[in-house]
């Protein structure tokens, strides 16, 4: 990781301390603003026009935290339906991906090639092991728990919207320069093919964020 985004980064998180952690999440959505019209091609702002449900969350994971971001995204569609009987049709939950949580939208041929999880410090269902896998999506038996809607593709296929940083992705693209002895291109392809489907890059995490609060999301710190 290079120090200009190192320094960054420690400075978004204090800045997330001050005033991003007692952002509440409404009862109703908030009002959006105008949509500006992306003139960029190289990102994917499709996502943008599926924010239509009545209502909108957008769930901050700068953390790996084992996929808490993901687990309480589900749980505020369950309690909405719980309190209101809400249609989850009416729900747009947003989960962005960013910073140290950046392997959580990886396969897992990259949990298991880099250590994710020894680095992590996250073990496998039994307790024993480091773990191999991706603990937020559909792996195999034994992998940590993870199951039905807690899944990442089951929360992808239920209409969830899955955002990942480009910047804290360049890290998994140079794990690849590095162990392969790649230039830069050949190893952002390798890491593509290790994205799991459906995960949409943005510039960053920052922008992901906020540009998801423009389109009506109320915003939680959520890992």
């Amino acid at each position: 990781m290079s120090t200009p985004r190192r320094d960054f980064l420690g400075w978004l998180g204090a800045s997330a301390l001050l005033g991003a952690t007692a952002s509440p999440l409404a009862a109703s959505t908030p009002p959006a603003e105008s949509d500006p019209r992306a003139l960029a091609i190289d990102y994917d702002m499709t996502w943008t026009d599926k924010l239509t449900g009545k209502y909108r969350a957008v769930f901050d994971s700068p953390m790996l935290s084992e996929g808490a971001a993901l687990f309480r995204a589900v749980v505020w569609q369950d309690h909405y339906k719980a309190v209101y009987g809400t249609d989850p049709k009416e729900m747009t939950p947003v989960v962005v991906f960013r910073h140290e949580a950046i392997p959580l939208v990886m396969s897992d041929a990259y949990w298991e090639r880099f250590e994710v999880g020894e680095k992590a410090k996250l073990r496998d269902a039994k307790g024993k092991k480091w773990t191999k896998v991706n603990p937020i999506r559909a792996a195999a038996p034994g992998a940590p728990p993870a199951a039905g809607k807690y899944t990442l593709e089951t929360f992808l296929a239920n209409g969830g919207i899955v955002l990942a940083c480009n910047m804290a992705f360049s890290d998994v693209v140079g794990n690849y320069m590095k162990a392969d002895k790649l230039k830069r291109d050949e190893a952002r392809k390798k890491a593509l093919e290790q994205l799991i489907p459906g995960v949409i890059l943005q510039p960053s995490g920052v922008f992901a964020a906020l540009r998801a609060q423009q389109g009506g999301c109320g915003y939680i710190l959520a890992s």
